[in-house]
């Protein structure tokens, strides 16, 4: 199944960066440090050709962190390409590490003429989030849904460095199944394009692959549940998801499951492993 999720306003939004790109000088791309390269978009890397490219994990702090300095690692392989992962709760580093790369990555402007950078990404990623860290004061809006931020915004830091926050940015078919329901999983993609139901039994088939120690622990299960279907009958059971005559509501289970992954109350959480790694991209 592939899925098509391309609101009107991203098509003004991608002739609009397109327009951008040329006067750049660095690209800074967001990716959900949850799934970095589900949330990558291709026809980003399109646009950006050779410019450079620093990518900042976001949602570190929901992340298992030996999966995101993985994923630093394997991202800076290629070429032009720096990362870092980046938190809320550490402004300061995060605007120091940023305004460092984008420096290093720009030394043909000269000392004394200012960067220009943009922000890019999928929705719901964190680029506004992180341009309000790098202002160190609210400039932009942000919000818990995909698709928030719809008009470019540029503004000045301190350091004088010029940044143009731009809209989240979809591409128009997402071939590949599990990359689609990730992004749905991580709130990029609104459950009117993909209901709770279905993300939340790919959510438990993937962290009960991954992570069952963090599902038995949060829900205070006695043994690994032996399914998706399982799991979420578990999660509605103690979260008194409950239709009448004690039915288990699995719709409203799937939806806690997912709100508690997205919240970080289920643990620190990485949907997906560099392909270097041993264990699968994909849950069986």
């Amino acid at each position: 199944m592939s899925l098509q999720w391309y609101p009107g306003h991203m098509t003004k939004a991608r002739r609009e960066l397109a327009a951008l790109i040329p006067s750049q000088d660095v690209m800074i791309e967001v990716l959900d440090a949850r799934l970095p390269r589900g949330a990558s978009n291709p026809m980003i890397a399109e646009l950006r050709g050779n410019k450079p490219v620093i990518k900042v994990l976001t949602k570190a702090d929901l992340a298992d962190p030996v999966a995101t300095e993985a994923w630093i690692q394997w991202l800076e392989q290629e070429p032009g390409v720096r990362a870092f992962a980046s938190t809320t709760a550490e402004p300061a580093a995060a605007r120091k590490t940023l305004q460092s790369l984008a420096r290093n990555m720009a030394q043909h402007r000269g000392p004394d003429k200012a960067v220009r950078a943009l922000i890019a990404g999928c929705p719901n990623v964190g680029k506004s989030t992180l341009l309000n860290t790098l202002m160190n004061r609210q400039v932009a809006k942000t919000g818990d849904r995909p698709a928030v931020t719809k008009e470019q915004q540029a503004v000045t830091l301190n350091n004088g460095m010029q940044i143009t926050d731009t809209p989240g940015l979809m591409w128009p078919k997402i071939e590949h199944e599990p990359r689609a329901f990730r992004l749905a999983l991580a709130g990029s993609i609104p459950e009117t394009a993909i209901d709770y139901l279905t993300i939340g039994m790919f959510a438990a088939e993937l962290f009960l692959a991954m992570y069952p120690a963090l599902v038995v622990a949060r829900y205070k299960l006695a043994d690994v549940p032996t399914s998706p279907q399982a799991l979420l009958e578990e999660v509605g059971r103690r979260r008194g998801a409950l239709r009448k005559g004690g039915v288990i509501d699995l719709h409203k289970a799937a939806e806690l499951l997912v709100m508690e992954f997205r919240s970080g109350a289920l643990g620190r959480i990485t949907l997906e492993l560099p392909p270097a790694d041993n264990r699968a991209m994909d849950p069986a």
